[in-house]
């Protein structure tokens, strides 16, 4: 029983052709879906006045880097749920529970962008957005090359990042538009190195896991497309 079941979660990189193609079917599917909750969940909490005044109030000083670190958190345990657990299940509530998460710290800047430039900002950025994940994911399957080398940059990158947004909050300095331009490159090379790892990290079973991995790295990128395309107006 545990070999089988071991064959049945192997690596994706030692599958079959056929294992292979069905575990892309099923972790680009489960992004797919990811995105339409998300969006229905997004659409609902834009609804409520008490909550859209609730999260905007939590935008300025403090109160952001305390919504960022409770962003963080949930973040590891939708995580830990979807990578670790055995229960399908729990990897599917992992992957919600983030969804949620994401839904809500998009809340503000959605509302802002409805607000000033109606839904064809969010419109425009969420075609760009979903261009050039096509896009990237297509670099890494069609090309064949090795992306795994983007792992320091993308570390390093990530960690400057997290330690500029503090100081930005703490100091009161605007980051600007060409933090947002390094902030859609990060998002672009985490991409590629998540779809280029989809074979060495997960196993066939894991199409939950590896669909949330993909899906928080696609939210990065709409973020910060959308940040620069509402600083045009």
């Amino acid at each position: 029983m545990e070999n089988q079941q071991f064959y049945q979660n192997q690596l994706v990189a030692d599958a079959t052709t056929a294992e292979r193609s069905t575990f892309y079917k099923h972790t680009y599917g489960h992004v797919a879906g990811g995105v339409l909750v998300f969006v229905l969940i997004e659409s609902l909490m834009l609804q409520s006045e008490g909550l859209v005044r609730f999260m905007l109030s939590l935008t300025s000083g403090y109160l952001w880097l305390i919504l960022l670190g409770g962003f963080m958190g949930i973040t590891w345990v939708a995580q830990k749920m979807a990578y670790e657990s055995i229960s399908k299940s729990k990897q599917y509530l992992g992957y919600f529970l983030y969804i949620i998460a994401e839904a809500l710290i998009f809340v503000p800047m959605l509302y802002i962008a409805l607000y000033y430039g109606g839904t064809y900002v969010i419109k425009q950025a969420a075609v760009v957005t979903g261009g050039l994940f096509v896009g990237l994911s297509a670099i890494v399957f069609l090309t064949k090359a090795d992306f795994s080398v983007l792992r320091g940059a993308l570390t390093i990158g990530f960690f400057l990042a997290i330690g500029l947004v503090i100081a930005g909050m703490l100091f009161g300095f605007n980051l600007g538009l060409w933090f947002s331009v390094a902030m859609c490159a990060l998002a672009g090379g985490a991409i590629l190195y998540n779809t280029h790892q989809l074979k060495y990290e997960f196993g066939t079973q894991q199409y939950v896991a590896a669909a949330l991995s993909l899906f928080a790295s696609l939210m990065l990128l709409f973020w910060y497309i959308l940040r620069i395309f509402m600083s045009r107006d």
